[in-house]
């Protein structure tokens, strides 16, 4: 197969940086859509992806796409497909289903459809009338999004947030696909000192780290799609030999990570640690007034409470006005917080330079960005511009 249809599925609010990151690897042909970037690739492109996104939330192999209306179009069409040319005879295939606005509304009767046509095309290659599926896993997708109905297989398998390197998690772990995007968002690069007050498990210091050092994601898991016959080994072998070569030995410039709880810092250093990156972090426990930096120039980027409970909202305001405070003493440095909190450029005493609609999980947040003065630029030789 030289020539696939690729989906990386986004984050509502995310597909332009997932769209950008997907440019970077190399792949131009690119269409972004709610919810997902579209671009075509090869075997090797389903190895780079899933090893180098950091903001998609899975790789999806998508197989055919149509509109359906009945259960008989929505049979035929499946059937129709080439999946004998994808799936081995002993493949595992369970099938998935969504439906929104959507004639054929009942996803478990769609699901079984899609299931028993799959089959149906299997059995005209392998001229069996059963199959084991004790195989590799080829989970399948059917999504209906107005009577339009696309196939996809997961070549993923635990989203790609799960990195591998956070074993303990926090009571509210922010999720490692939005805290890298939050650092490409704010336009974080790592010869800038970066400071999050809120870091708890250390998810946003660690990402900034991995980028830092240009550790592809996913370097230490394995995919759904890690044994599927048809994408060679050598394949992976050069996708992990490309990720491995292109660390930078060199570290970040400054990245610190503080918070009030010892106990979650404990937490935070062993993840550093799982991640490789121990060394360029600096955790420390203080508080959001305590801290202060000789760096004349930085970003702070972080992810503090956000006092969804009612009784909660008091302290959380109190602590909105102090991270005022402490930030305006920083004058020189750029800040970006991300918070549900609706009141949040009132209690925090001024307007956001812009503001970006996210969602953290299934909570509808805003991303405050406020921008400070621009670092003088410098000059290495006197023909650099």
């Amino acid at each position: 197969m030289s020539k696939l249809d690729l989906i990386a599925t986004a984050t509502f609010g995310l597909e332009s940086v997932v769209a950008e990151e997907v440019k970077q690897l190399g792949y131009d042909d690119v269409r972004v859509e709610n919810g997902r970037v579209e671009f075509t690739g090869d075997e090797l492109a389903i190895c780079r992806t899933n090893l180098w996104l950091r903001v998609a939330d899975r790789v999806r192999l998508k197989v055919g796409e149509f509109k359906a209306t009945t259960f008989d179009e929505l049979f035929e069409k499946t059937k129709a497909l080439p999946w004998a040319d994808i799936l081995p005879m002993n493949a595992e295939f369970p099938v998935e289903g969504k439906s929104i606005k959507s004639t054929l509304f009942s996803v478990s009767d769609c699901q079984a459809i899609v299931k028993k046509a799959v089959v149906e095309s299997m059995k005209k290659k392998y001229k069996l009338d059963w199959f084991p599926e004790d195989g590799p896993l080829f989970k399948i997708e059917v999504a209906l999004l107005k009577d339009v109905a696309t196939l996809t297989i997961d070549t993923s398998g635990p989203g790609l947030h799960k990195r591998g390197y956070r074993t303990l998690i926090s009571d509210a772990p922010l999720k490692e696909t939005l805290a890298a995007a939050m650092l490409m968002l704010a336009k974080w690069y790592p010869d800038v000192a970066l400071i999050d007050p809120f870091c708890g498990s250390g998810t946003i210091p660690i990402e900034a780290a991995l980028m830092g050092r240009n550790i592809a994601p996913g370097l230490n898991r394995d995919f759904a799609c890690s044994n599927w016959p048809w994408i060679p080994q050598h394949a992976w072998n050069k996708a992990r030999e490309e990720a491995k070569d292109s660390i930078r030995q060199e570290k970040p410039e400054y990245i610190m990570g503080t918070d009030i709880d010892e106990r979650v810092l404990r937490v935070a250093r062993r993840n550093a640690e799982q991640a490789g990156v121990s060394e360029d972090i600096h955790f420390q426990c203080m508080s959001v007034s305590e801290i202060s930096t000789k760096k004349k120039y930085g970003k702070i980027i972080c992810n503090p409470p956000y006092g969804e409970r009612l009784s909660e909202r008091r302290e959380v305001n109190e602590l909105y006005k102090e991270m005022a405070k402490t930030f305006k003493k920083l004058d020189t440095w750029s800040y970006y917080i991300l918070t549900s909190h609706r009141g949040f450029e009132k209690v925090f005493g001024r307007e956001a330079s812009k503001r970006r609609k996210l969602y953290n999980g299934n909570i509808e947040v805003q991303y405050y960005q406020y921008y400070g003065p621009r670092p003088p630029r410098i000059h290495k030789n006197n023909d650099e511009e």
